[in-house]
């Protein structure tokens, strides 16, 4: 087979596969939008937190050696 045929072959398929995907309705994607930037946001400031906390032990810790 020739590049030109698989290549069709492929977008073809691709297609034809996006035809069976169960897409998210508009108030499904907007409820997980919101999900994921709540668990974004917390995440980041747990992380925050951790790294103040240990920087803040790092640097006691320096002051005793």
């Amino acid at each position: 087979m020739s590049i030109i045929s698989n290549t069709t072959d492929y977008f073809t398929g691709a297609v034809e596969e996006l035809r069976h995907v169960r897409w998210a309705t508009r108030k499904q994607a907007v409820r997980l939008s919101v999900i994921t930037l709540i668990f974004t946001f917390a995440t980041s400031m747990a992380y925050g937190l951790v790294d103040f906390i240990l920087g803040r032990v790092v640097t006691v810790l320096l002051h005793f050696a």
